[in-house]
């Protein structure tokens, strides 16, 4: 992964520090480092950028004056040297906070969190973006992977449950539409159901909780169920 950042801070000292820490990062990629709000602006509006390194105080626009004059921004970290500003901070959805002077393995951390919040928007992009055509009652119904809780068997035919709370009925064996569904997110638990993991809320014997519904799990199930979940 790779991640492209601005460093946006009025101090000439800090903008070196800033890009020392920078270059030590493997994934972030420095694409410019700004003296004030304006500057940083004009980068967005003609680059990609998925990080601001953002100081508060600036001359003439604040890092916050310029996240509100945003339509949309990327992830953003402050630094700076006021705390009494972090909860408006994290009113505008900033990152992390951090004060200076901060060590660069508190700099790694709040970069970490970036990254993670970063895969986990992608995954959602990508859970969204997959689907299965089903055919039901004679026509193929568009199913996202992202909506799909659990199915089940029933005799000939299959029930797939999504969370909206709509069910989709299909010609099909459980067997046939396991082997359709990515195996990193989708498990068998039972001869009769198979259900997506991020589904699952808790394990209770020989129950698994989804949000209004508990399966069984067969005891030929559970031992692989209990590593897929951690």
């Amino acid at each position: 992964m790779n991640i492209n950042c601005i460093i946006v801070d009025d101090e000439p000292i800090a903008r070196d520090i800033l890009k020392t820490y920078v270059e030590q990062i493997p994934y972030l990629t420095l694409i410019a480092s700004c003296e004030d709000a304006f500057e940083a602006m004009q980068i967005l509006n003609k680059k990609e950028v998925d990080l601001i390194i953002l100081d508060i105080n600036m001359p003439r626009l604040t890092g916050f004056e310029m996240l509100r004059s945003l339509k949309k921004y990327p992830a953003v970290i402050i630094t700076s040297a006021y705390p009494e500003y972090a909860l408006e901070g994290f009113e505008l959805s900033v990152t992390d906070y951090l004060l200076k002077p901060f060590s660069f393995p508190r700099f790694v951390q709040a970069t970490e969190k970036v990254v993670s919040k970063t895969s986990e928007t992608s995954e959602v992009i990508k859970d969204e973006g997959s689907f299965l055509m089903v055919k039901s009652d004679k026509k193929l119904t568009k199913v996202f992977l992202g909506e799909i809780e659990y199915a089940e068997a029933y005799g000939n035919y299959i029930f797939i449950y999504l969370n909206s709370g709509d069910r989709i009925m299909s010609k099909q064996t459980l067997t046939q539409l396991e082997e359709q569904l990515p195996a990193h997110k989708f498990i068998r638990i039972h001869k009769s159901y198979l259900l997506s993991l991020k589904a699952v809320k808790y394990l209770e014997g020989n129950e698994v909780a989804l949000a209004n519904k508990k399966l069984p799990v067969g005891k030929v199930y559970r031992e692989n169920l209990m590593k897929s979940l951690h």
